[in-house]
């Protein structure tokens, strides 16, 4: 990708979130982190330094070496970056007496700045320092203050740099993708060419001479992931790409078939391999989430294995990997803490011998399903909600059953299918129900029952970073809720989910 954008992660939790908003400027970018970034540069337009929970006065600070940026590259320094500037380049930056976080509004801005073009006085920002600027760094001039900050915002003259104290990247900050826009189109003179035709020219032309006539083996999952991929790596090398699609016994109700059914007609080499009680007897007696994803990686490369041996000569295999599983791997923190294992990134056994493509790996969810229209998939196909890779396993908490897979397969199939009679489905990022390690007291017809409770999760997001709970309708969880008690039998109770995320993850395990 040509016209990039780097930008270098200095462990904020909004570093993601610049990215996607130079993305919806249809500007290539790439985030590195702060200490481990291409030697060559030559590839980039434009620099941007985000932000970071450390304060630059610290003795762990970060501290990049910039000596081949700055000058030398457009640069814009965001919140940590601005500061950073400033302490090490002959201003001060002190303690704050009071912490500026939250929303706050610029009271002057210097007249003609291209960098403040179609931004009045009084635009909202959104702070998040316990440090401030107190003096600016060697030649530099302010262009933006607000109430309680008076180096909101400032240049370098003699250089094409430009650093803030505030986040421009946040929704609360409400010119905030138009000074992005400002900056890298008419600043630093970025070319907005980073459109989903334009990434489906440049990865087929790429796929076609990375992989030549090796054949490549893809396992299917039914989602938009797999099949952008699928349909990308088809276009590239047509009849050398074998898809399999494992059942591994914990889908949702009829998927196996029904979406076996939805690659019909798309012109895929798809096989479908019903492993559902191998998988399940490998299961019998496990409880602990971790254990559950891990056997379940362990048996799918199995059968993955097995299969692929049938097909002679396989080179590469292709897998579904997006920019945020990507980014995670090369935080500026490492890698992070296990929350839990991801089914796309724990590498393979030696004995597999396969060569890795990942034609989606610097794509983010919503880009994706882009990408997938431009390649004409179905809306419906590219409209799925997210679906965990360990299947209902994670969201029957203890051990698993084939008992309790088929009840939370019909508790889920009430919840997805009310969701689209009501026209709610596509309101959702994700939905499923959960089934609980608990028996709930209940009547039914003058009876005494002592049944299984099932939760429903709903969430919206963007690409599951983070999420938020879906304010249903009283009346659908009502009805749905009714729906599922008379219609599975062994579950007496419905609850609804209304944590997000942080500090709760969108699965329960």
């Amino acid at each position: 990708m040509q016209h990039n954008v780097l930008i270098l992660d200095f462990g904020s939790q909004y570093t993601q979130l610049i990215a996607r908003r130079v993305r919806e400027l249809n500007i290539f970018c790439e985030i590195f982190p702060y200490n481990h970034f291409p030697s060559d540069l030559s590839p980039y337009k434009a620099v941007i330094l985000g932000g970071s929970p450390f304060s630059v006065r610290a003795e762990d600070a970060p501290h990049p070496d910039l000596s081949q940026i700055r000058g030398k590259l457009p640069m814009l320094a965001v919140c940590y970056g601005a500061q950073y500037l400033a302490h090490f380049s002959g201003g001060e930056v002190a303690a704050s007496n009071t912490r500026e976080y939250g929303r706050a509004n610029l009271s002057y801005i210097k007249e003609g700045e291209t960098f403040f073009n179609g931004v009045s006085e009084n635009s909202q920002v959104w702070m998040s320092h316990s440090d401030s600027i107190k003096a600016l760094p060697t030649n530099a001039v302010k262009l933006a203050s607000t109430h309680d900050v008076e180096y909101a915002a400032y240049k370098i003259e003699g250089e094409t740099t430009y650093a803030i104290q505030y986040h421009p990247e946040v929704f609360h900050s409400t010119d905030g993708s138009k000074m992005l826009k400002n900056f890298l189109v008419d600043i630093a003179e970025v070319p907005q060419n980073f459109t989903p035709g334009a990434f489906v020219e440049e990865m087929v032309a790429e796929l076609k001479e990375k992989l030549g006539n090796d054949k490549v083996v893809l396992g299917l999952s039914g989602g938009v992931d797999s099949t952008v991929a699928a349909v990308l790596l088809h276009q590239a090398i047509g009849k050398n790409l074998y898809c399999i699609f494992v059942n591994n016994g914990l889908l949702r109700k009829n998927e196996f078939q029904n979406v076996l059914d939805q690659y019909k007609g798309m012109g895929l080499n798809v096989k479908g391999v019903d492993a559902g009680d191998r998988f399940l007897g490998e299961l019998a007696g496990i409880s602990d989430p971790e254990t559950k994803r891990k056997t379940i990686g362990r048996v799918f490369i199995e059968v993955f294995d097995d299969e692929s041996h049938l097909i002679e000569d396989v080179k590469w295999l292709a897998q579904g990997t997006i920019y945020p599983d990507v980014i995670e791997s090369v935080s500026v923190k490492g890698p992070s803490a296990t929350i839990k294992s991801h089914h796309n990134v724990g590498g393979l056994p030696d004995y597999m011998k396969l060569k890795i493509v990942e034609p989606l790996r610097m794509l983010f969810k919503d880009e994706v399903r882009r990408v997938g229209a431009t390649l004409g998939i179905d809306p419906e196909l590219l409209g799925r909600h997210p679906f965990p890779g360990p299947g209902l396993s994670i969201r029957i908490l203890g051990d698993i059953t084939p008992e309790k897979v088929q009840i939370l397969q019909d508790v889920d199939a009430v919840f997805i299918d009310g969701l689209k009679s009501w026209g709610l489905y596509d309101k959702v990022w994700q939905a499923g129900a959960i089934l609980l390690p608990v028996n709930s007291v209940g009547v039914m017809g003058d009876e005494r029952t002592y049944e299984k409770v099932v939760a429903l999760r709903a969430v919206e997001s963007t690409d599951g970073m983070t999420a938020d709970w879906v304010h249903l309708p009283y009346d659908f969880l009502m009805k749905v809720s009714n729906d599922i008690i008379n219609k599975v039998k062994g579950v007496n109770r419905v609850v609804y989910d209304i944590s997000s995320k942080p500090p709760a993850t969108i699965e329960w395990e």
